[in-house]
């Protein structure tokens, strides 16, 4: 069976956990679309544009990786872009909490879809995008917390360079 795999998130920034789990992704799937999300609980540091660009150059070397967007609801794109699978990653009990009620309502939401999730390797385990944009923004070292075109642009985009 050909399996057509969807890793959503808002990537505002992209992290090297982030990468991780689409790599490893992309070694168990035919095809992973990498979807760039809106997230209403949160304000955005870089553009939608801005993100897909980035993660286009983060991501160059995947051939069976793609990237698009959407600002709707997650399971009317999944449903209509016949997704069999989507890749959540787990770095915590937190998120196995927030992704086990995301998933059982998603099950009322998605036609012929599963859920698969990547546990995050220990070194990216205690990585977020809100993480990064902390120490980043006060002059830290993000090398271990972002790619390196990603941090070129937050550097940039505080004003740091």
């Amino acid at each position: 069976m050909h399996t057509k795999a969807l890793y959503a998130g808002s990537f505002d920034p992209m992290t090297l956990g982030h990468v991780d789990v689409i790599k490893r992704a992309s070694k168990i799937f035919d095809e992973l679309t990498v979807l760039v999300t809106v997230n209403l609980a949160k304000e955005s540091l870089f553009s939608y544009e801005e993100r897909e660009e980035m993660i286009r150059e983060v991501l160059k070397d995947l051939p069976n990786v793609s990237i698009d967007r959407c600002d709707g609801l997650l399971a009317d794109y999944v449903n209509s872009h016949g997704y069999n699978v989507v890749v959540r990653g787990l770095r915590n009990n937190t998120d196995f909490d927030q992704e086990l009620a995301m998933d059982q309502l998603h099950k009322h939401l998605y036609k012929d879809c599963e859920t698969v999730y990547i546990i995050s390797e220990d070194k990216y385990g205690f990585i977020s995008s809100s993480m990064a944009k902390q120490v980043i923004s006060l002059g830290g070292d993000g090398s271990v917390l972002v790619p390196e075109p990603v941090l070129e642009r937050m550097i940039k985009k505080y004003g740091l360079d």
